[in-house]
């Protein structure tokens, strides 16, 4: 049963609740807008720098464009497809939040504990200052413990494993099993960051991180379930997201999209491994899962719909606020120039400043993966916007996403 709690509302929030539409006079999507959106990523397949693409737009609840585009394999011309499987790789994170978050709502925790009174294992964690040549940590004390909003909002100390992350912190990580998908589990590697220092003190920096593999450990603890059990169980079975999980069953493998990178020459060159197609004894929160636009906008439309979706809830309304919410500590302002204009919630980016990202509506919550595929939610224009892609060249994603936003919005 979700608890209820006494809690401020802005008038802002109050408004939008009471009229049942977005706050500012929403410009509808139409097909000019549709048609920009569908040319700019045919223009980049025909190219020869991207091998396909499936894109989902919905705006008010109502699906305006569900299109495949392209190649899931190029090298036998077997087209895209809008059942397509893809790698989301760090399009998890929200999911991973959404869990920890329904579990929140169940009392089982608040923002501001810090994470070792649910962690025991992780108590006590210090602060890196340099390696000796032994190995050994020279640190400091942190000036407090890591609280789960810090987790939950890259803040809290965290690094990434490499090459995401680097030095020797992120080396020891590497060394302790943190994202070796096949050969340690949850239980097994996170509790050894305890023998790590935290990069940073608590609540200083917004630095991308390793976090939600730990909040992904956190629901297996608060819950009692296994990570990916608790997902099937209480989220993706719940939604319907029948093409979710963190493999690919061989019954399915044939949908799963190859991954390429653009070469110089207008070539694409294939760089996927057989990862995903086995399942893995590492269950990352942080990036190990495959899914499809219709199932991603399923979860998506639910956090619009403030967290209920055809009659199921999810979430409670105050745990879908939190999420879409500023959570930055004072003094951090931002999430850095890769994002202009974006500040950061729970495992969700916020836009910030409209102008700054092509005109997104402020308050657009969004995030992507490694691989490209990207979505956003915006509550102001009521848009859910899903867009798959299997491209290995991180800046060239960027400007995908770039374009599509400007398809939308300008």
């Amino acid at each position: 049963m979700l608890r209820i709690r006494i809690r401020t509302i802005t008038l802002m929030v109050l408004l939008a609740s009471l009229l049942g539409s977005p706050l500012l006079g929403a410009a509808e999507i139409g097909k000019s807008q549709i048609d920009a959106v569908r040319a700019d990523m045919q223009a980049r397949i025909d190219e020869g720098r991207l091998s396909g693409v499936v894109l989902m737009v919905a705006q008010d609840g109502e699906i305006l464009m569900d299109e495949a585009l392209g190649y899931q394999n190029v090298e036998d011309q077997v087209p895209m497809s809008t059942d397509t499987i893809f790698r989301i790789f760090s399009m998890t994170k929200p999911v991973t939040g959404t869990a920890l978050m329904m579990l929140y709502d169940e009392g089982k925790f608040e923002l501001d504990d810090p994470v070792e009174q649910h962690l025991p294992e992780l108590a006590g964690m210090e602060v890196f200052v340099s390696q000796n040549a032994d190995g050994s940590w020279e640190t400091v004390p942190a000036e407090h413990p890591m609280t789960v909003r810090e987790l939950m909002s890259h803040t809290g100390g965290l690094i990434y494993t490499p090459p995401l992350g680097n030095g020797p912190i992120a080396t020891a990580y590497a060394e302790a099993g943190i994202m070796n998908l096949p050969n340690y589990t949850l239980a097994e590697s996170i509790p050894a960051l305890a023998d790590i220092p935290l990069s940073y003190q608590p609540g200083t920096q917004w630095v991308y991180s390793i976090s939600v593999d730990v909040q992904g450990y956190m629901v297996e603890r608060l819950s009692g379930q296994p990570f990916d059990e608790f997902l099937q169980d209480r989220l993706f079975g719940p939604l319907g997201m029948v093409d979710t999980a963190f493999y690919v069953a061989p019954e399915k493998a044939e949908r799963l999209a190859r991954q390429y990178r653009p070469t110089q020459d207008g070539k694409l060159q294939r760089t996927d491994t057989g990862a995903f197609l086995t399942p893995p004894k590492f269950i990352s929160g942080g990036g190990g899962l495959t899914s499809t636009t219709a199932d991603y906008m399923k979860f998506a439309q639910m956090h619009l719909n403030g967290g209920e979706l055809n009659g199921v809830r999810i979430l409670s309304e105050e745990a879908v606020q939190h999420m879409r919410s500023n959570q930055l500590p004072d003094g951090v302002p931002n999430i850095g120039q890769l994002y202009p204009g974006n500040v950061f919630g729970l495992d969700f980016a916020i836009v910030e400043n409209s102008a700054a990202y092509q005109g997104a509506s402020q308050g657009t919550h969004w995030w992507w993966g490694i691989a490209g595929s990207w979505f956003w939610i915006d509550p102001v224009e009521n848009i859910v916007f899903i867009g798959m892609i299997q491209n290995d060249d991180i800046l060239y994603s960027l400007q995908v996403h770039a374009g599509a936003r400007a398809a939308i919005y300008q």
